[in-house]
């Protein structure tokens, strides 16, 4: 159990791929007992008692359950009565095929927190359709406004589908009907889109589209590199810093650190912005990466220099931070946000598929004769 501000609360987590993981993952690491539902299949005896690579199930207990076997699905049954909340990420439709839909664990567990994610919602015309993040992202808006004036959209990665509209939007939605349930004694499903969380992480943007403070136009405005002093600029030695001096006093600062405050011909912003990126490029391709750091370093500039991922964990602010962990040999983001009293942690490393089942049902109220029954009848492995 951990002991972070979700210790006591517990979680059943059909398990699926990206932003559903992501969702156990975080509320794992801020002290929820999350039971980790795999595929029966999946479960490789041959790997048990080392960590598995997936850094995505850290923190729970792997059982491996054939959820198209009848004692399967009654095993989970058995586990959503205890339990305070459920995720699955599954098409819609699926879980109820399954008869492991909102109406029969429910009927089970009227307190239960029924968490669900998908990309496109649980209704619609597009309900049913495959997809990925690029798609989610595609159809919300995000990701025609990402990117360079002229150039295609650029995918953030899977950062703002998945990870952000997803994940981090479904834990949310579980903890807040799960404290709901705790003082109306109900239960309820909790219908995470991503296609919604990631419109939902527009919402400043598409709040400035009425007044011209923002345009349908990729890249010229404010915040999508339209303006060169929020930008990325190459050093002399092939990397690059950033630049986020939108306010006059932190633009006043830049131009003093870099020694043009002076220069009467320096370009001034939002007059001659074109000359402006130009005379920044050629300023920061002067030196390199860390002597630029020497000089904006620490400053009220808004700079910073571009890290990459395996740079990242050793920058002095991160390591004081402890902004990362390692946690069986692999170096990743460690819980956050931060409580002063109640502080997550990760548990435990990731398990492979099946890893935990007997020990996992067994603290989940399950005897030793049931578990082997369960065993012995293929229903779990």
């Amino acid at each position: 159990m951990g002991q972070g501000p979700l210790a006591g609360v517990r979680v059943v987590e059909l398990v699926g791929i990206g932003p559903g993981p992501f969702c156990a993952m975080m509320l794992a690491d801020l002290g929820a007992d999350v039971i980790r539902v795999d595929r029966a299949a999946a479960v490789r005896p041959e790997n048990h008692g080392t960590p598995s690579p997936d850094v995505l199930a850290r923190g729970r207990r792997s059982i491996g359950v054939d959820l198209k076997h009848g004692d399967g699905v009654e095993t989970v049954l058995r586990l959503v009565e205890q339990a305070d909340g459920l995720i699955e990420g599954f098409r819609p439709g699926v879980t109820e095929r399954l008869g492991l839909g909102p109406d029969a664990c429910l009927a089970r567990n009227p307190r239960l927190v029924y968490g669900r994610m998908t990309g496109f919602g649980q209704d619609g015309p597009m309900s049913q359709m495959a997809g990925h993040d690029i798609n989610y992202i595609a159809i919300s808006g995000m990701l025609h406004a990402i990117g360079r004036a002229g150039e295609r959209p650029v995918p953030p990665l899977n950062l703002v589908g998945d990870f952000g509209g997803g994940g981090l939007l479904l834990a949310l939605g579980i903890v807040s009907a799960i404290l709901e349930a705790r003082t109306s004694g109900q239960g309820q499903v909790v219908d995470a889109a991503m296609i919604e969380g990631a419109a939902l992480l527009g919402t400043m943007m598409f709040g400035m589209l009425p007044s011209g403070a923002w345009t349908d136009e990729r890249g010229v405005n404010l915040l999508d590199t339209g303006m060169p002093y929020y930008d990325t600029y190459e050093t002399a030695d092939g990397r690059y810093v950033s630049l986020g001096s939108l306010e006059p006093q932190f633009y006043a600062e830049l131009l003093q650190r870099l020694g043009v405050a002076d220069d009467p011909g320096f370009p001034q912003r939002d007059v001659d912005n074109d000359a402006l990126r130009e005379r920044l490029t050629t300023i920061f391709a002067s030196k390199t990466r860390d002597e630029w750091d020497t000089i904006l370093g620490g400053s009220d500039a808004c700079y910073a220099p571009v890290l990459s991922m395996r740079e990242a964990p050793e920058h002095e602010h991160m390591v004081a931070r402890k902004a990362f962990t390692e946690v069986a040999g692999i170096v990743q983001p460690a819980p956050a946000p931060r409580f002063s009293r109640t502080p997550g942690a990760v548990s435990r490393p990731p398990e492979w598929p099946g890893s935990s089942t007997d020990a996992a049902l067994g603290e989940w109220g399950f005897s030793a004769e049931q578990v082997a029954a369960l065993r012995a009848a293929g229903a779990v492995r």
